[in-house]
């Protein structure tokens, strides 16, 4: 799915090349077909080529994702995963990113009000 949310549509065969240590041909076929049968992507056909594109968003499936991670490992409580996000961070967090933060904690006090 990150191929083709990067790249808007694909076939196999260049989902084969854009995925590193990429399986086998016959294996990405399988997964567009699997990922197509559970409704995440489509084809159609171009030539003797099958397109595949996703059928949502990026940042749709980014969201239900989300929504996903907070109900099945932290209860529903985004508090929790942001502690859990800013515990196993790596990286030290920019000015401009704790800044970030900061605003869309003061707009969600202003809209939970």
């Amino acid at each position: 799915m990150d191929v083709l949310f990067k790249h808007g549509a694909a076939t196999a065969a260049q989902v084969m090349d854009l995925i590193p240590d990429a399986p086998s041909y016959s294996a990405v076929r399988a997964l567009l077909r699997i990922l197509e049968e559970k409704g995440h992507a489509k084809h159609v056909k171009v030539g003797p080529r099958y397109v595949f594109s996703p059928v949502i968003s990026a940042d749709k499936a980014k969201k239900t994702a989300m929504q996903h991670t907070l109900s099945t490992f932290f209860q529903g409580s985004v508090t929790q995963a942001v502690a859990a996000l800013l515990d196993v961070s790596e990286v030290d967090m920019s000015e401009d990113e704790l800044s970030r933060l900061q605003k869309m904690i003061t707009r969600a006090k202003k809209e939970g009000s």
